[in-house]
């Protein structure tokens, strides 16, 4: 099976197209990788990656993205391209936690021990979980969360790692890690339930609250 990854949550955003190959634990796969701040143009990256892999679209049947936490604009972008594609072509839809994905990026790039997860949550805050990385695997040890820098800074000074895509910024001792499309694909390898296209939504863990707009005022005549 194939499936095509969609990892637009950071400013750097990627597709990949991961299979896996006949050995134990290998892996085919064709990846392209766009970084900077400008918009994304995620057709034109499938497309490129497609190209990679000497493929077509219609040979697609599995697509996973990641739900974030991180860019609200890129994670949208990510999952309405998913649902376009489930509905033109029937694929199965896997949605993964990017903390989960950038766990397993720092694991493959060869960090061991604690580490914690930290996205900007905006408004001073920032979401957190905690993982364990050993030789062989890697586990969460706490829940993702929305937690005060103060917090952070608990979790530097008891020995954990901060890593995440901007980590740097607010922590100078913080290793900056990007969740990538095609460890995001592998992952996807091990889910065994598929979810429905309307139920893709961003991990958002603050409670959305809208304001009602008063009644047009009516001027006399």
């Amino acid at each position: 099976m194939k499936i095509l990854a969609l990892e637009f949550s950071s400013a750097q955003r990627s597709v990949a197209l991961v299979e896996r190959a006949a050995g134990p634990q290998s892996w085919i796969e064709h990846e392209t990788v766009e970084t900077g701040t400008g918009l994304s143009k995620p057709f034109q990256m499938i497309e490129q990656v497609l190209r990679q892999a000497g493929i077509e679209r219609e040979q697609i049947r599995c697509l996973a993205v990641g739900l974030g936490p991180g860019s609200y604009t890129g994670i949208r972008l990510a999952i309405a391209v998913a649902q376009g594609w489930h509905l033109a072509r029937e694929v199965n839809l896997h949605g993964l936690s990017s903390a989960d994905c950038l766990a397993a990026q720092a694991h493959v790039q060869g960090l061991r021990g604690r580490i914690a997860i930290i996205i900007d949550a905006q408004r001073g805050e920032f979401y957190l979980a905690v993982y364990e990385l050993n030789s062989t695997d890697w586990s969460e040890l706490e829940r993702l969360r929305l937690v005060s820098r103060e917090v952070v800074v608990k979790h530097s000074e008891a020995g954990d790692v901060l890593v995440g895509p901007e980590v740097s910024q607010w922590f100078p001792q913080g290793r900056t890690i990007f969740p990538r499309a095609a460890i995001l694909g592998k992952l996807a390898f091990d889910r065994k339930a598929y979810i429905e296209g309307e139920k893709l939504e961003p991990i958002y863990l603050r409670k959305t609250s809208f304001v009602k707009a008063p009644p047009p005022r009516v001027l006399p005549e």
